[in-house]
């Protein structure tokens, strides 16, 4: 006869056991990569061509890239979406018929670090037309973080060093139907302010700016 002892004691292993397995299944939270507070660590060579699928709330688009068209640029990029830099970043600055502008990222530490990592510049060897993807820039050699879609043909920025370094091959509509209802940021409109965006991050547009889209997440795919 089997002793109430060796019943209870079985039962216990079982309990044991069981949970140690869904302990043992349950996946790991992810750590944030810490080249987002590092600029140093994130410096592999991009491939020759490779394309980004980026998910937004508006909906999914593709960035073909070409190194040869910008080097320094296509490379920062492919870093930034290598260390997962675009994740719940804003559209903050869509002007309708110009550009979709986004690369504040929603922690002001992260952005701090990566806005004052710049590359020198590339030379311009593909014009603004719509569809191109270019670092913005406050005057020569000052990229940092900071993409746009180009809406229409605004070849004029080409003289001014905006160097394309991809394109939007799949999904312009998306791109399309970012809100831009905030228009020009402040103090020229009434949209977000840069400051504050940099100070404040994501605490700052979702409380503000409710109606802003998002790239929720960024992935190279081939």
């Amino acid at each position: 006869m089997i002793s109430t002892r060796t019943i209870v004691t079985a039962l216990i292993c079982l309990v044991l056991f069981s949970t140690g397995s869904a302990i043992a299944e349950e996946p790991a939270a992810a750590k944030p990569n810490p080249a987002l507070l590092d600029p140093s660590l994130a410096t592999e060579k991009a491939p020759d061509l490779f394309r980004v699928k980026m998910e937004t709330t508006a909906g999914e688009f593709i960035i073909e890239v070409h190194r040869e068209w910008a080097p320094l640029g296509a490379g920062r990029f492919y870093n930034l979406v290598k260390i997962g830099y675009f994740s719940d970043v804003a559209f903050f600055r869509v002007l309708a018929g110009f550009m979709a502008q986004a690369g504040f990222h929603g922690n002001p530490a992260v952005s701090k670090v990566w806005l004052n990592s710049r590359i020198k510049d590339d030379p311009v060897k593909q014009s603004n037309t719509a569809g191109m993807v270019t670092f913005a820039m406050g005057g020569p050699d000052t990229r940092s973080a900071q993409i746009f879609v180009n809406y229409g043909d605004n070849s004029y920025l080409d003289a001014s060093g905006f160097s394309p370094f991809g394109k939007v091959v799949e999904g312009f509509e998306s791109v399309k139907e970012l809100y831009s209802g905030y228009g020009e940021g402040h103090p020229n409109g009434k949209g977000p302010g840069q400051g504050k965006i940099y100070r404040q991050g994501n605490s700052y547009l979702k409380v503000e700016f409710p109606e802003l889209d998002y790239i929720t997440k960024a992935t190279v795919i081939d």
